[in-house]
């Protein structure tokens, strides 16, 4: 997964990456893909699950940053509050979020009878990105059963491009989608990764930056002219850090847009999700007081430099795994493989 070096001669930084490339190298994370393409339908769901058990009863220490608002996830409020992500994360197009949220609601009902009985209710995450280029968004394609597919067949390995939630995204004016990567950071003498994955649906097309080359210069066949869209990131690792770190860890994704190009648009919802696996925390905890370990501070620059790595790599693997495809009304969405050989 992330980019075939051997194939477009691209190396995205100097660090270490992990053995799929994808944010499924931190252990326990999932990814599935329900793909729907038919016609004037080029959307989808992704759902990232961020560890094996029970999530709701193991809550993962979490944050999120919005880079630019013009967005419509949800989920966020309380994460920030308590710094806790209590649901898998499921991706999808803007108009979908509602069908998404009661998809993943029932799903947590059914493995958790306590929810709303006897404990509180959940707090779903759904990420969105407007697909309305290439998709008829406006049919209301994605059902509750595509969510809850998407959840039961998530997997260690996943594709990437125009797939699941990716399936109608534009990136650059190009091609977008779902794109991954991962670093490995070392602490203590031991291996920890950091994982990322993009829903990728931002950017104009002459700003496109590859691995330092100006390719979008160079490209004449332009779609995008303002930047209208969005990107969601989500950030995953197995380093023991806290929400503040990982807030600060957030905060580093815009690095690693910039050097594809991105300026942020005002039209543009640019939200970063991350979680740890290393720290969780019990829903039903009878201690008052808990035990967490906790990365120090003065040791955190290698991780900034991993995120900002890991987005680079992701936003360019978006795009390089998705075909040129014909969406709606005959649009055409060009992959940018027929632009590297400029």
């Amino acid at each position: 997964m992330g980019i075939d070096t051997t194939k477009y001669n691209i190396n995205i930084g100097n660090m270490k990456k992990g053995i799929r490339n994808a944010i499924t190298d931190v252990k326990g994370v999932k990814v599935g893909h329900v793909t729907l393409k038919d016609g004037d339908a080029h959307t989808g769901v992704t759902a990232i699950l961020p560890h094996e058990g029970n999530i709701f009863k193991e809550k993962v220490v979490a944050a999120t940053y919005v880079i630019n608002g013009f967005g419509k996830s949800i989920g966020t409020v309380q994460i920030d509050e308590l710094g806790t992500i209590e649901t898998p994360i499921v991706l999808t197009n803007t108009l979908s979020v509602g069908t998404a949220a009661t998809a993943l609601v029932k799903y947590m009902l059914e493995q958790n009878e306590d929810i709303g009985d006897t404990t509180g209710t959940v707090n779903p995450a759904v990420c969105e990105c407007n697909d309305g280029n290439l998709n008829c968004i406006r049919q209301l394609f994605v059902k509750e059963e595509h969510v809850l597919e998407a959840l039961r067949i998530a997997s260690e390995d996943f594709e990437e491009g125009d797939v699941g939630a990716g399936t109608g995204m534009m990136c650059y004016g190009l091609k977008g989608g779902i794109g991954t990567a991962s670093r490995i950071v070392e602490l203590d003498g031991e291996e920890y990764t950091i994982g990322v994955l993009v829903m990728s649906n931002f950017g104009v097309t002459d700003r496109l930056i590859v691995d330092g080359d100006k390719l979008g210069q160079r490209i004449k066949d332009k779609w995008a002219e303002e930047d209208k869209g969005s990107i969601i990131i989500i950030l995953a690792t197995d380093i023991p850090v806290n929400e503040r770190q990982l807030k600060r860890l957030c905060k580093r994704v815009p690095a690693g847009l910039a050097r594809t190009g991105s300026y942020y648009g005002n039209g543009s919802g640019d939200v970063v999700y991350a979680f740890t696996t290393a720290n969780k925390v019990k829903h039903y905890e009878e201690k008052a007081i808990v035990e967490t370990k906790t990365l120090h501070e003065d040791k955190i620059n290698s991780l900034f430099i991993a995120v900002t790595e890991g987005v680079e790599e992701a936003v360019l693997s978006s795009m390089l795994h998705a075909d040129t495809v014909v969406g709606r009304n005959g649009r055409i969405a060009h992959s940018l493989t027929e632009y590297m050989d400029l």
